[in-house]
């Protein structure tokens, strides 16, 4: 495959991700704003700019964080490469690139997003609620990658896009974490307190896993049981290891289709057996902020080895 359709699959992949993840975060903000968090660091919509490291370019265009403005930065500004708008723009964009490597379905599911966000965008804001945006830019998310399961060969391409969305949703629950714990509850006092649950509680919702988590542990919601969850636990599909070993087995699968092997494997079969070794316990002692800020870096080092190694090149 040549590598610069592998590296158009690879980025619809971690568009389509990174689009899910944007509403995810504002559904955490709105979540969290219903809770009293005047404690926190300074507000929930502060931090959502915090955890993915664009308070800058925020500021810069509408000073001051306020929910309208980051509503409007996170969802449709063109501006912002991560929004929403952005994002689903930059999928279908590659998608028609390699419109061949794709089916049908899969192209019919990342236009039909397109063509929908053009109309919203057309739509007055004051006619449009978060809950509403939110709930349909992960029903699209979900449409394209149930077409990519249902539909594509198991071919190289296959195994770049699912590289994409592993390498992305790792990054994507780290960063949701992060906004949760650092953030917004930056004093150890509130560790175990009632306002502690409620958020982790907000987070699980929001990523779409309370119910999962409940069948996993039942009873009583501990920072160290969902810590477990969201990082250590292969059964969470949104969980580090589980995104980490996807990763692994995908990178394995190039490996062998390609039958060389890369410092792209040796990194993420470091970084899986690193998780492998880890408890909550090891965890919170480093200090959640700090483990998951390592974790983000890592997983961009990993995603730079596949870019420098997979889908720079002429052919692969």
């Amino acid at each position: 495959m040549l590598s610069r359709t592998a590296a158009n699959l690879y980025w619809i992949a971690r568009y389509m991700e990174r689009a899910e993840t944007a509403a995810r975060l504002l559904e955490v903000g709105a979540r969290i704003s219903l809770l009293p968090t005047a404690q926190g660091y300074r507000n929930e919509w502060d931090s959502l700019l915090r955890s993915i490291g664009a308070t800058g370019a925020f500021a810069a265009k509408y000073g001051e964080p306020g929910q309208r403005d980051i509503e409007s930065f996170l969802f449709f500004d063109r501006d912002n490469p991560s929004s929403v708008a952005s994002c689903i723009t930059s999928a279908r964009e590659n998608g028609r690139i390699v419109r061949t490597a794709l089916t049908t379905q899969v192209w019919d599911a990342l236009n039909t997003a397109f063509q929908e966000l053009r109309n919203i965008e057309a739509t007055p804001r004051s006619e449009l609620e978060l809950s509403r945006l939110t709930d349909w830019t992960m029903r699209h998310a979900a449409m394209v990658r149930g077409a990519i399961d249902a539909t594509l060969l198991r071919n190289d391409g296959y195994n770049f896009l699912n590289l994409g969305y592993y390498l992305e949703r790792g990054d994507a629950t780290a960063r949701l974490m992060d906004v949760k714990y650092y953030v917004l509850l930056p004093r150890a006092d509130y560790v175990g307190s009632g306002l502690d649950n409620d958020q982790w509680i907000m987070l699980l919702r929001a990523l779409s896993a309370h119910r999962a988590f409940h069948w996993a542990y039942g009873g009583e919601v501990t920072a160290g049981k969902i810590a477990h969850f969201l990082i250590l636990n292969p059964q969470c599909p949104r969980s580090l290891i589980t995104c980490v070993a996807g990763a692994n087995n995908h990178l394995s699968r190039i490996a062998k289709l390609y039958g060389r092997q890369s410092e792209a494997q040796d990194k993420a079969a470091a970084l899986q057996a690193m998780l492998e070794s880890e408890t909550p316990e090891r965890i919170f002692e480093e200090g959640l902020h700090e483990f998951l800020s390592r974790f983000i870096r890592e997983t961009a080092s990993l995603a730079g080895t596949v870019v420098d190694t997979y889908l720079s090149g002429d052919m692969l």
